[in-house]
């Protein structure tokens, strides 16, 4: 099997993070009022997390002899200080990356690279934890 596909898809979420990296970092530098407090440091939190996901999947992309997207997908960044647009925004992300993250590991299960698999399915599994949380967050 070709790794062309899979690559592409990894690039799909790599470009995910490194939007994920910019909107985080505007959101916790932006966001007002009393819920500054807490939202500043969990959307640096996210940055960091992101960091770490994007370069585990870079990682991943190289070894199966692709090349890494440097571009960030290019869906616009909501620039407000409302907290509850930063929160519905942020779904949204980690939406798109669970899906991402999911369409990788369909195709990464036939490469027979558990390594990678299992760093992908942990991707996954905290995107779709996060996803959770910013339900409870924005109900």
């Amino acid at each position: 099997m070709s790794n062309e596909k899979l690559i592409e898809k990894m690039n799909d979420a790599l470009a995910l993070e490194l939007r994920a990296i910019n909107m985080y970092a505007h959101y916790s530098a932006t966001v007002m009022g009393i819920n500054r407090m807490q939202l500043a440091p969990y959307f640096s939190k996210e940055v960091s997390e992101s960091i770490s996901h994007a370069d585990i999947v870079r990682r991943g992309i190289v070894k199966l002899g692709g090349i890494p997207v440097t571009e960030r997908n290019n869906k616009d960044i909501v620039h407000t200080t409302d907290y509850q647009v930063m929160l519905n925004e942020a779904y949204d992300t980690e939406k798109f990356a669970a899906n991402a993250y999911t369409a990788v590991m369909d195709l990464l299960k036939d490469v027979g690279d558990r390594d990678l698999f299992d760093a992908v399915e942990q991707i996954c599994m905290m995107e779709l934890r996060a996803l959770e949380e910013l339900r409870l967050l924005t109900a």
